[in-house]
This record gives structure tokens, C-alpha cells and sequence, in this order.
């Protein structure tokens, strides 16, 4: 099947989530959150996805959540464009089909480049990942059109990661918030982990458009302070296209997968 026919039959399956939206900011809960298919040529063998901001089928940036069931491995394949991906829930392997399985638990990150032959499994009971695009439409494309972009891939397992604290950067207020850098640098476009502890009560403020995805624990959201509240737990997204703030009262301890137009305060 020719990439123009998979990008409009994947169209027809394509599902959004429902965003509460206000304007200046959208925050999108777990409940309102509706499943579609990420590959429909494979029909009910496809993980289901569903997207957060942008569109998958479309030449845009885009963020998916994408669901996958215990033991779930697909057959080598490529795609055309190059994702990011976050483990929200379960266990996931991403590497040359002959690689030895490297289980990446909640809170682990990857990449994969466009053009690489691949196989994707999941081991958990529930498996969620965070997928992020630059450019689109998402494609799944077989290992016959395989080609180097020149780009090598990332695997990092949680435990692996290196949290800053406030003695490390200066736009961390609190004194009990950590901060990962994934990708990108701080002053321009980039990602990164912010992790807060339990009954942490604070805000993520930015001068620039901004979106987050919750990655572990349970908050609640309010928008520049005196907003309504919003529960949020593992998927749930919110974002703001300008100025603004995000206050979060945390819980449990939280991870929020942060991509950001420029530098972030967490006060």
C-alpha cells in the first residue's frame, strides 16, 4: 500500500481527544480522552492512539497518547518521520528486530529515527506511551523502504536519567522540584521531565507556548490561579499557547513531560 493511500485510510480512523479549551490554554482529562486506531491496515492487531494537539494525519507537530495490550509486538517495520517516545504505563522495547528485549519502565524515554527498521512490544498488564512528532503525517511503512537519515537512536531508562535540582538551575524556585532535559536546549525548543514531590504546591510558568503531559502521579490543575480545577492522572495534558501559568497541587509524587517554545520556572 502506497504512503498516500495509508495516510487517507489512517485519516478515516483518526480519533482527538475532547480538550477543554478556554482560549489561552487547554486541559484535556483522562475520561475525555477517545481511542482510535494508530495503523488501521492492521485493523483490531493495531494499538489504539488517540491525539492530544496537532493532527497524526497531517504535515504538523503532533502528541499521541498510544495504547498497546500485554505482549503486543509489532513485525519490523520503518516509519517515515522521526518520533520521540515516553513510557506512561508498563513496559516497553524499541530496537532492530534482533536486539535482545530492553523492558523501559514508566518515566523512560526513546527515540527513533525515520527510516530504521524496527520492532515495538510491550510487556505490561497496561501499556500507555507518549508519542511526539516535529513533522507528519505518522506512517507505518514496511522494512522494503528502509533508508538512513543520518540520525542514531536513544534509549534511556528511567533509572537512568539525570535530575537538577534547584543547585543546578536557577528557574527552579522550589527547593523540592527536579528538572531532566530530554532534547532540544533550555532557551529554545526542548523537552524535559519535571518531577514534584507529594503535596507539592506550586505553578510552572512560562513566557512561551507550552505543553505538558502528566507521566506519573495524580494533581490538580488550575489555570493562572483562579481557574477551575481539573483533576489530572497519568495522560492527561494540558498546555497554554502564550503567557501564563499552571499551578499544580500534586498528590502523590508527579512526572509532567514538559515541551516548551523556550525556558520554564517551576516556583
Amino acid at each position: 500500500m502506497d504512503r498516500l493511500k495509508l495516510a487517507v485510510l489512517a485519516m478515516a480512523f483518526c480519533t482527538f481527544a475532547s480538550p477543554s479549551i478556554s482560549g489561552d490554554h487547554t486541559v484535556i482529562s483522562t475520561e475525555n480522552i477517545k481511542w482510535g486506531l494508530l495503523n488501521p491496515a492492521r485493523g483490531d492487531a493495531s494499538p489504539k492512539a488517540a491525539d492530544l494537539w496537532g493532527d497524526r494525519t497531517e504535515d504538523v507537530p503532533t502528541g499521541m497518547l498510544v495504547k498497546f495490550n500485554k505482549g503486543f509486538s509489532s513485525p519490523p517495520h520503518i516509519h517515515n518521520i522521526s518520533y520521540r517516545g515516553i513510557v506512561i504505563e508498563g513496559l516497553m522495547h524499541n530496537d532492530d528486530p534482533s536486539a535482545e528485549k530492553m523492558w523501559l519502565p514508566t518515566g523512560s524515554f526513546w527515540t527513533q529515527p525515520a527510516g530504521e527498521i524496527h520492532i515495538t512490544a510491550a510487556d505490561g498488564q497496561e501499556n500507555l506511551i507518549y508519542l511526539e512528532i516535529d513533522s507528519g503525517p505518522y506512517l507505518v511503512l514496511p522494512s522494503e523502504k528502509a533508508f538512513d537519515n543520518g540520525e542514531r537512536p536513544i534509549n534511556i531508562d528511567e533509572r537512568n536519567l539525570v535530575w537538577l535540582d534547584t543547585e543546578d538551575a536557577n528557574w527552579l524556585k522550589k527547593d523540592n522540584a527536579e528538572i531532566a532535559y530530554l532534547w532540544g536546549e533550555p532557551e529554545s525548543a526542548n523537552g524535559s521531565f519535571v518531577k514534584l514531590p507529594a503535596g507539592f504546591q506550586g505553578e510552572i510558568s512560562s513566557d512561551h507556548a507550552l505543553k505538558a503531559v502528566v507521566v506519573k502521579g495524580n494533581a490538580i490543575h488550575r489555570w493562572n490561579k483562579d481557574d477551575k480545577e481539573n483533576a489530572l492522572s497519568p495522560g492527561s495534558f494540558f498546555s497554554s499557547k502564550a503567557k501564563g501559568s499552571h499551578h499544580l497541587n500534586t498528590e502523590t509524587e508527579v512526572i509532567v513531560y514538559v515541551n516548551s517554545n523556550g525556558r520554564y520556572s517551576v516556583k
